[in-house]
């Protein structure tokens, strides 16, 4: 089911860069899609000095496809935004308004994995109790978590990657202190990768009023989620067995269609994960990642026209042009690296930002191409448990390229959002896309349906 509230105003949208002097700023498609109205933040007046400064470069504030060099952009693209990244450079090789405020959905669980995956060992087990679940919107993705039952800590993360179970969310959030903590660590974390687009209401990405992050930030997480063995081993399971009580177990299946094959969508070839969200408030919102020729491509979708398997098409869609024409294009912007590992913060927009360790940034004109902020490793400090552990953080092969196309194009097909995925065979198990009667994003009324 879509969401029918108005498109917010074009120039509202924009009015956040032209404060800084974006004066030239790109008007936006003449036929974008229209959705839910964009909700609310409630950041400091200093983030949002920082976020309306363009972080990743000027051209990324800007409305409208941005790229340069490159030619052959999928023209059936619905999306309110998106963004093609290389992984290992970090540079953007095209986008669609990469900074617009949407709604996340259940892709902020790469936020949310990023921030607490580190907390507890794989093998740590937990007992879950009624207190627990509480406070779990209603009708939620669940994974089929019961109290009474003793998990592993690796049988969460499966049930939060694969089933995108809000459940799983919040034992791992008790288990850290509580949901409060969480939603505080998750913001802290959010600033220091400069993902100053986010604001963090709840860990699970499910509606709520003020919560919303954009295509370059959610690009961010996945990158440095990535970066993570366990992170990156958890997004690309397909299938598990999970615990149902005693001995028994039920299967639960990812519900990332291009890792899949699910509902009919053709798997990708070299796909790697990331994660996929769903609320009829927020749309279809997706990140994958995918690794071809020694390459390693990011594309973040978000809230297609089309429904259904939709986000998955244009993603895939984007990911084949990265691979064809990446080559050709010159970076429009870059994915900056996280304050702990010596990125530098983010400037009003005029000044030229100072370069990473060894990295060489350079102010963008006509001509010139975008020097790379952050590189392949380094070090970034962790906040587990009250103490700092520093580990390298290695990339995964490069890939990424990407031109401009036609913005206006009619959408794809697809089934219903709202429809359920192969769901797991436990017939206690909601599975994501069932009814949410909870709180909405932007104060619209109705059912709530997520994924």
């Amino acid at each position: 089911m879509r969401d029918s509230s108005p498109l917010p105003p074009r120039a509202a949208v924009l009015s956040r860069r032209a404060a800084l002097g974006l004066a030239a700023a790109v008007p936006l498609a003449a036929a974008s899609p229209a959705a839910a109205a964009t909700p609310s933040a409630t950041p400091s007046t200093a983030r949002t000095a920082a976020r309306t400064a363009a972080i990743g470069g000027d051209l990324l504030g800007l409305g409208g496809v941005q790229v340069r060099g490159a030619s052959g952009l999928p023209k059936r693209l619905t999306a309110r935004s998106w963004l093609v990244a290389d992984h290992v450079s970090g540079e953007v090789l095209a986008s669609y308004n990469a900074h617009r405020l949407l709604a996340p959905a259940s892709t902020l669980k790469m936020l949310f994995a990023d921030t607490v995956l580190k907390k507890f060992e794989r093998t740590e087990r937990h007992r879950v109790t009624d207190a627990d679940l509480a406070g779990i919107p209603a009708g939620s993705s669940l994974v089929g978590v019961k109290p009474g039952i003793t998990y592993t800590v690796e049988q969460l993360w499966l049930g939060v990657f694969l089933r995108s179970g809000n459940d799983a969310v919040h034992v791992l959030s008790h288990m850290n202190g509580g949901v409060a903590t969480t939603v505080a660590q998750m913001q802290a974390r959010a600033d220091d990768l400069q993902a100053l687009d986010t604001h963090v209401v709840s860990p699970d990405g499910f509606d709520h009023k003020g919560q919303v992050s954009s295509a370059y930030d959610l690009t961010l997480f996945a990158r440095h989620g990535l970066a993570d063995a366990d992170f990156r081993a958890y997004c690309s399971t397909r299938t598990a067995d999970f615990p149902a009580g005693g001995k028994k177990t039920f299967q639960i299946q990812n519900t990332d269609r291009l890792l899949t094959g699910a509902w009919g969508v053709p798997t990708y070839d070299g796909l790697i994960g990331v994660k996929n969200g769903y609320t009829s408030n927020a749309g279809n919102t997706f990140t994958g990642a995918a690794t071809r020729g020694g390459r390693t491509l990011l594309v973040t979708v978000m809230h297609p026209k089309s429904g259904g398997s939709g986000v998955y098409e244009e993603t895939a869609a984007l990911l084949d042009w990265g691979f064809r024409q990446g080559a050709n294009a010159r970076p429009v912007g870059t994915l900056v690296a996280p304050l702990s590992e010596g990125g530098a913060r983010a400037t009003p927009a005029g000044k030229a930002p100072k370069a990473a360790a060894g990295a060489p940034a350079r102010s963008e004109t006509s001509g010139s191409s975008w020097g790379l902020v952050g590189g392949a490793g380094g070090a970034v400090a962790l906040l587990a448990g009250g103490a700092v552990a520093w580990r390298r953080r290695r990339r995964a092969g490069a890939a990424g390229e990407a031109p401009a196309s036609d913005q206006r194009a009619s959408g794809l097909g697809g089934s219903d959002p709202g429809t359920s995925d192969p769901g797991t065979s436990d017939p206690g198990t909601s599975d994501p896309g069932t009814s949410d009667t909870g709180t909405s994003d932007t104060g619209d009324s109705g059912a709530r349906r997520r994924r």
